[in-house]
């Protein structure tokens, strides 16, 4: 009898069940397979700027031209990750994730096939709206099968795999193209992701608060039995489901609003100053008498150092709670950008600076898209990471152009840099306005 009352007091709700377990052994290979998923999206949005340089000696075409190549690359990771990622609320986080895999994949496989710029725009398009419509949902997953104590710290390790895969892009194209030449690196792109796609179609649940909703019993609870969670499941979930249609309205209803608006700005500064680093940096440093080769290294530091920020950021958020860590790292940042414009021609001091800067401006986004996995509940979460990201995805767009705009105006190096500093200081007030909105939130709302 005492057996039967302990296991009654222990059902509980869904979301208790999830934020009640442990990280344990099945959670970990979800959260790797999403990483290695993010990792080939970090790859192939890195390396066509390494191999662009050789596609335009083979083709006998101007470098400029390459403009539009990545500009439609970004926008088409822009439109998949606002259509994909309200596709995952709607109709299941893993049935969307497969489709984009297979997309990005088989597209990014007829890259090499290519023979003209129109054509090659055309498939780094719709290449770009696969892999950045996976983004949500892979962002989503990991969310869902984490613990609530962890789930920020987890979601942002995890989408580390991005800057890794920048870091991969380089070494590999370092390595191939001298040996078998351009089409070489987009075939590792390609073939790496199908291969994975079986195993992770087995390993990756769909999720399970979806399922619930779905009044799939038998399935969440053959979930939950891998998770090994000490709570019993009472059938019901922490809140009603919603309609399976998500509406992006309802990420400004409930008392959202100001923090949906406060992710937004937050990652569009954030992303537009890191695409505008990862565009100009070489270019810049080059022309400001660093050698070659430290300008180009110092794309990866800057990746670098964001993996390693992430990872103290983390740390100094399980003590300090999920939003003062963010805003100091982005305010530090922001030092850290505008001392970049002052090493002068050492390549020894601009990796030293480059680094230092990436490990809290960089660091500090993975942590904030992290945080927009936190702030909103199950029934939104993928369009709500979407839109937060498609925020993001513009300003990365906007970064090259704004960079490009102030060099041709003839702003100095110190004095650009400087500006690139102000735009990380901007990401820091954002995020620490969060921390005000976050209390608007309608009860149950957020997880």
């Amino acid at each position: 009898m005492k057996t039967q009352e302990q296991h009654v007091a222990l059902a509980t709700d869904l979301d208790c069940v999830v934020d009640s377990s442990r990280l344990g052994r099945f959670q970990i290979v979800v959260v790797a397979l999403c990483a290695m998923m993010v990792m080939i999206d970090g790859f192939d949005t890195q390396v066509i700027g390494m191999v662009a340089p050789s596609i335009a000696a083979a083709w006998h075409i101007a470098p400029a031209s390459f403009g539009a190549v990545f500009g439609m690359g970004l926008f088409g990771g822009l439109i998949g990750v606002l259509t994909l990622g309200s596709a995952g609320d709607r109709f299941g986080r893993k049935p969307v994730l497969v489709a984009a895999i297979v997309l990005f994949a088989g597209v990014s496989l007829l890259t090499p096939l290519t023979a003209s710029l129109p054509t090659l725009i055309a498939v780094r398009f719709v290449a770009g709206f696969g892999m950045g419509g996976a983004l949500p949902g892979l962002i989503a997953i990991t969310s869902e099968y984490s613990p609530r104590a962890v789930r920020a710290n987890v979601t942002a390790l995890m989408y580390c795999g991005f800057p890794l895969g920048s870091v991969l892009a380089g070494v590999v194209s370092a390595q191939m193209v001298p040996h078998w030449g351009w089409p070489s690196v987009f075939y590792v792109g390609s073939i790496v992701p199908l291969a994975l796609l079986p195993v992770f179609a087995w390993l990756v649940p769909e999720s399970v608060r979806f399922l619930a909703a779905r009044g799939e019993r038998g399935r969440v609870e053959k979930i939950l039995a891998r998770m090994n969670c000490s709570a019993t499941w009472n059938g019901q979930l922490a809140q009603a489901p919603h309609a399976q249609r998500s509406s992006v309205a309802r990420l400004f209803s409930g008392g959202r609003a100001l923090g949906t608006a406060l992710l937004w700005a937050a990652l569009f500064l954030s992303l537009l100053l890191t695409v505008f680093m990862v565009s100009w940096l070489p270019l810049v440093a080059h022309a400001a008498g660093i050698d070659i080769r430290s300008s180009i290294l110092a794309v990866s530091a800057l990746n670098v150092g964001g993996i390693v920020g992430c990872y103290g950021i983390g740390k100094l958020r399980n003590r300090y709670g999920p939003i003062k860590p963010i805003a100091l790292a982005y305010g530090l940042g922001a030092l850290g950008v505008a001392l970049i414009g002052l090493v002068g021609h050492s390549g020894a001091e601009l990796l030293v600076a480059v680094f230092v800067a990436g490990m809290f401006t960089v660091g500090a986004q993975m942590c904030t898209i992290g945080l927009s996995a936190s702030f909103y509940d199950t029934s939104l979460r993928a369009t709500g990471v979407g839109w937060s990201l498609g925020s993001g995805r513009v300003g990365a767009v906007a970064g090259p152009v704004i960079g490009g705009v102030l060099i041709a105006a003839g702003l100095s190096t110190p004095a650009l840099f400087f500006v690139a500093g102000l735009v990380s200081l901007g990401c820091a007030l954002a995020v620490f306005s969060i921390s005000s909105a976050a209390e608007r939130v309608a009860p149950g709302v957020g997880s």
